[in-house]
């Protein structure tokens, strides 16, 4: 299965057809509203903006996992996200990325290095994946690594 094969819906329920997002990178990155990470909406927002125009992506991915920092409904999610940090890009439905109802996109990408050697599990809220337009997996990035730091930015105007 690649990552264009993932059935997932969007935070509003639909199916979301990560298809759209073939032959552009795309940032995927499990997001939460009440975490000491969640400032990092505002850097995503703005690297989404930066490269949306070259074809670049965030995909946030709401999970209630780590210390239930992600309690809200879909809608008090998409609320929160657009007052608080006017964030513009595609939204998931709430899944679980670790553990036995990890989700089949989680499954896929967790066994994927970051730069310290770490696969498996997903650490904390805000750990992030560079998705490459040919659908591999061509960065990971632990949930402190801010979203503008220079490996990243790096990663994504390479993938670009």
């Amino acid at each position: 299965m690649s990552f264009y094969d993932v059935e997932i819906a969007d935070l509003q329920g639909k199916p979301l057809d990560l298809g759209q997002f073939r032959g552009r990178p795309v940032l995927v990155v499990n997001v939460a509203s009440r975490c000491g990470l969640t400032p990092q909406y505002s850097e995503l927002e703005a690297l989404h903006e930066q490269y949306s125009e070259r074809g670049f992506s965030v995909l946030g991915v709401p999970c209630n996992q780590f210390g239930g920092q992600e309690p809200g409904t879909s809608e008090e999610i998409a609320e929160f996200c657009s007052t608080t940090y006017g964030v513009t890009f595609p939204m998931t439905e709430k899944i679980e990325v670790n553990g036995e109802g990890r989700h089949p996109l989680y499954q896929l990408l967790t066994p994927v290095a970051d730069d310290e050697g770490h696969t498996g599990d997903i650490r904390w809220n805000f750990e992030k994946f560079l998705i490459a337009g040919d659908g591999t997996v061509a960065a990971r990035f632990g949930p402190r690594t801010q979203p503008k730091a220079d490996e990243v930015v790096q990663a994504v105007e390479a993938s670009l």
